[in-house]
Formats: C-alpha cells, sequence, structure tokens
C-alpha cells in the first residue's frame, strides 16, 4: 500500500497482527477496511479526529464503481457489511469502511450504514477507465488468487492465506505471461469457525458466492474464457466448488475451475512427502507448510519464539487433519475441540529453506493447471464448433 503512514495518529496494518493481539486492543480502536490502496492517512487520521492509534486492514482490491472491475451494488455491499460485521461481533466500537469520493452517494452501498462510510479522494477517482484485466488478455487463463485475513496461532499473521496464494499466483503469471494474468489477490474470504478465535474474519458463504459468480459474469460478458481460482484457505473451497458449478451452468462456452487448495495436487503432495519432517497431524493450519511459506516469503511477520505445536486433532480412520485431508467423511466441528491456540499442525518444523522448495512446487503445479484449462477449453471448443452430440443437434452458438 502507498499510503503515508506519517500521521499524527499511530496506524498499524491489522492483518500483521497475530489473533492474540488482536484481542488485546482496547475495543474502541478505529479500524478501516480501505476500497483500494493509496489514501492519504493524514486526511484518515483528521477525519476519525486523530485517535491515538487507528488499525488498517488490507486493502479490499476490487468490485465497486471505478474499481475497474464491478459488480452489481447489492452483491458488493452484502460481502463489505458481513466483513465489517465480523470486527463488530469482536466488540470493536469504531469500524468504518474507507471508500473513494465520487462514488454514486444514492448507491446501496453508501446508504446501508452512512455512520460506518469514510470518503476521501482516491486516485482511481482522477485516472483514466481502466479494466481488470485489459481486453488484451483475452485468450489467457483468469488466475484469482483468493486468501483470507484469519487467525493463524501464537506465531503467524492474520495475512497468511493472502501472502502464501497472492505469491503462487503471481509466480505462475510471470513464469508464464502468455498463457495466464493473475488479478490482484482476494484477502477475504469464509471462515465458519470466526467466533473461535479473534480477529478471523468472514465474508460469509452466500455473498462469497455471489460476489464471485457475478465476478466471472463480468468478465465473461467482456469475452474472457477461461478462469481459474486459486484458493490460500480451506474454508473457501467448498464455496468455489459452487461457484465453478453455478458459472460452468450460467456460461456454456467458458472453462472455469478450481483446485483444493495448493501443495496439493501430484507435484505438491510428491513434495510435501519428500521434505516434511511432521508426521501426519502436522500440516493442516499454522503448521509446518505455513510456517515454512511465511518463513520463506516474510520471515520479519513470524514470531518462532511463540509457536505451539498442536496435533491432537481428534482423529477416526475416515476423518482427521493434514494438508491433504485424508478420509471420506466431510464435517465441520467447532475448532474449540482441537486447538487451544488456533493452530493444527507442528509450525516449530518449518523452516525458510522448505517454503522456499515448496513455493517452487506449487507453482510449477499450478502451471501444469494452467496448461490443462487451456487444454480442455480448446478440445471442447473443437468438439462444439464440429457439430458433437447435442452440440449439433441444436445448432447452439
Amino acid at each position: 500500500m502507498s499510503d503515508n503512514l506519517a500521521t499524527r495518529s499511530s496506524v498499524f496494518k491489522y492483518d500483521d497482527m497475530t489473533w492474540d493481539e488482536v484481542a488485546s486492543l482496547p475495543r474502541d480502536t478505529p479500524l478501516v477496511l480501505p476500497l483500494g490502496s493509496g489514501y492519504d492517512l493524514g486526511l484518515l487520521a483528521d477525519q476519525l479526529s486523530n485517535p491515538p492509534r487507528i488499525g488498517l486492514l488490507p486493502a479490499f482490491p476490487f468490485g465497486w464503481r471505478g474499481s475497474g472491475l464491478e459488480v452489481p451494488d447489492a452483491i458488493f455491499t452484502q460481502y463489505i457489511v458481513n466483513l465489517l460485521d465480523s470486527l463488530r461481533d469482536d466488540g470493536f466500537t469504531r469500524v468504518y469502511c474507507l471508500a473513494p469520493q465520487g462514488i454514486d452517494p444514492q448507491s446501496a452501498f453508501i446508504l446501508h450504514d452512512s455512520s460506518s462510510m469514510l470518503r476521501l479522494p482516491h486516485p482511481a477517482t482522477y485516472a483514466p477507465k481502466a479494466f481488470l484485466p485489459s481486453d488484451s488478455e483475452r485468450g489467457k487463463v483468469i488466475l484469482i488468487p483468493i486468501g483470507h485475513t484469519e487467525q493463524h496461532g501464537f506465531h503467524l499473521p492474520l495475512s497468511v492465506d493472502t501472502i502464501i496464494i497472492d505469491s503462487i499466483a503471481s509466480g505462475t503469471a510471470s513464469k508464464m505471461p502468455t498463457r495466464s494474468y493473475a488479478l490482484p489477490a482476494m484477502p477475504y474470504g469464509v471462515s465458519t469457525h470466526r467466533s473461535s478465535f479473534a480477529a478471523t474474519m468472514n465474508a460469509g458463504g452466500r455473498a462469497f458466492e455471489d460476489f464471485w459468480i457475478a465476478v466471472i459474469d463480468t468478465l465473461a460478458a467482456r469475452g474472457f474464457d477461461r478462469f481459474y481460482f486459486m484458493s490460500g484457505h480451506g474454508g473457501n473451497t467448498s464455496f468455489l466448488v459452487n461457484i465453478v458449478k453455478y458459472t460452468g451452468e450460467r456460461h456454456r462456452r467458458i472453462f472455469c475451475a478450481t483446485a483444493f487448495l495448493h501443495t496439493s495436487g501430484p507435484i505438491g503432495a510428491a513434495a510435501l512427502e519428500k521434505y516434511r519432517s511432521s508426521p501426519i497431524g502436522g500440516m493442516g493450519h499454522a503448521c509446518e507448510l505455513e510456517t515454512s511459506y511465511l518463513l520463506h516469503l516474510r520471515p520479519e511477520l513470524c514470531h518462532m519464539e511463540r509457536v505451539v505445536d498442536e496435533t491432537d486433532f481428534v482423529s477416526t480412520p475416515d476423518y482427521y487433519m493434514d494438508w491433504i485431508e485424508g478420509g471420506s467423511l466431510i464435517a465441520n466441528p467447532p475448532w474449540d475441540d482441537d486447538t487451544k491456540t488456533g493452530a493444527y499442525g507442528a509450525g516449530s518444523h518449518g523452516t525458510a529453506e522448505k517454503g522456499r522448495l515448496w513455493l517452487e512446487a506449487a507453482i510449477e503445479e499450478k502451471i501444469n493447471h494452467v496448461e490443462q484449462i487451456h487444454e480442455q477449453h480448446e478440445r471442447r471448443e473443437k468438439r462444439r464448433k464440429e457439430g458433437y452430440g447435442l452440440w449439433g443437434k441444436f445448432n447452439q452458438p
């Protein structure tokens, strides 16, 4: 974020904190969720009457009017409202959304809760109309990285999932620029265990699905036809499966795909097995894997002196915790049953070198997926144009 942090108020990044640090914040600390970045934080502090501290949440990258990738106002509003309510549920009394000046003041978004709205000049207000992605990216696989802002034990920041999936997506796009394009990473997903540990956000399952279906609607209408939802957060997975199903039915000439997290297909699984030192149960959440990624990517945010290994998950043969979850049972018991600190796994086994190796494997795996998405789309289009099956009978365009 390019914002000037030298204000009369002390501005801290919410997602750099651990959940227990957020739990100890005074509940009248102002917390601000900005739409985009580039705001003058001095003006923000003035608008809030210069409190001692202001917590700045990760920027919401797009979706609002003028962002370059817009969705219907009511759909966008519900996503933001759910996120703000997550903070209120944690007891915070001064919760705000910071929006660019110039958004229609009659919109449902602005009117929903005017007392929680802050509005300041924003670079997008003055920039020429831009689109995400630009029309020149048609024919590429559009990578859609979605992380989350949630607790990761005592030793890792709230931003773990976003940092990891953003690095994987940007690494994939940089290695195959003619075949893929990465959207800005979304730092907000779904956590059904939100109430168990402070600081965890939750977009809500239905709002999450509606938002991302609307994103695909918008991009498909502009001629994009290949999409890959890349999630860094397990709680997003089941909802992304629904999104893929809905969009595939609505837009029959696209290929939209997702996968279970990252570093979990044949390439990733082989790398995990080769380099891990923890037994099954050591990789789940704030674990050997995620700790290693963060030690490689953002070591300054890791507090290894505070790490607590928790592997006492209530396991049975068909239901247990590890990064590549095993067993045929699917359930969602309270996290409080299995962890005292928010961690699932053995974070003490994490190393920066393992993080480097696993990142390389994850990017290689995603490159392979991008090529498969291209192949799937091209082979299916060939069949359609040749009149295969019902495509020929009904001569559908």
